[in-house]
């Protein structure tokens, strides 16, 4: 039995990094080699090798371009990545702070009409985003948001807002009002209480909150797209321009720019991945 999973695993494993391996070798490749008819697994700059030849050829240059700016573009693809990486923290803790604060209050608290009001919450998810793209870009415009972080700040909030509150919600219930009484009867006042009681207990549930936020923001493109051109692009958007090259769609630079782009997650969701993997079971064990 022990064995046996592993033979599960492993090769769950390679196939679901097989497309990030794949990637990792596009982008050590020349542009001819990654619009090549032929596949091939090892980066090449001969065009015709003969049967059983291993020579390769691995190039850095999709790296080294990405840290100049592509035609066309007014800047460098850093500067997209570090507009991402703005847009989707702010926006990403933001929600997390208001939807802890907003599920502990329905969770502890009598609220007249408190069912209504989350379903009234959670419908703001019904619509699909881009099916109100047009009055919020006329209300932007009215604020002056257009090509500005802060701008998709607020909306991504928003949106990622109700799903904050109703997984946050579903933690805080599982956690035990005694803790809160007790803590109150050795002298701590309510505002005390939450930040030194309800706080670590829910940092789980904040934990998966934020990943899924996070993800939400990060890979964001209607909204992005249609509210920017100049200032706050993000790294979406920027793959999506490289399209209508006249030198054609640079496979290599897009590869080395994806993985780069695929780290921050990465990271955050292994800083985190203890909170991820006991959320999976918080509730499911009674103490």
């Amino acid at each position: 039995m022990k064995y046996s999973r592993w033979l599960v695993i492993i090769p769950y494993f390679f196939l679901a990094t097989l497309p990030l391996c794949w990637l990792l070798l596009t982008s050590l490749k020349t542009q001819e080699a990654a619009i090549s008819s032929t596949a091939s697994l090892i980066p090449t700059t001969a065009e015709n090798l003969a049967p059983g030849d291993l020579s390769f050829s691995v190039t850095l240059d999709a790296y080294r371009k990405l840290a100049t700016p592509h035609t066309g573009k007014a800047h460098a693809f850093f500067h997209y990545l570090l507009n991402s990486v703005i847009i989707g923290l702010l926006s990403t803790l933001t929600s997390v702070v208001l939807g802890t604060g907003c599920a502990y209050g329905f969770s502890r608290f009598r609220i007249a009409g408190a069912r209504d009001w989350l379903f009234f919450i959670l419908s703001t998810r019904f619509l699909p985003p881009l099916a109100v793209v047009v009055p919020v870009l006329m209300m932007y415009r009215v604020f002056n948001l257009p090509n500005t972080h802060l701008g998709l700040i607020l909306l991504y909030t928003a949106f990622n807002l109700s799903l904050a509150v109703w997984l946050m919600k579903g933690f805080i219930d599982e956690i035990p009002r005694a803790y809160e009484e007790a803590a109150l009867v050795d002298g701590y006042s309510p505002l005390q209480a939450f930040y030194k009681i309800i706080l670590p207990h829910s940092a789980t549930g904040m934990a998966v909150t934020a990943v899924f936020c996070l993800i939400s923001a990060w890979n964001e493109y209607g909204f992005a797209l249609a509210l920017n051109n100049a200032e706050a692009v993000t790294v979406p958007v920027y793959f999506a321009g490289l399209q209508g090259n006249i030198q054609g769609i640079p496979w290599p630079q897009i590869a080395a720019g994806v993985l780069i782009f695929v780290v921050p997650i990465a990271v955050f969701t292994v800083l985190v991945r203890n909170h991820l993997l006991r959320g999976v079971t918080f509730g499911t064990i009674k103490q």
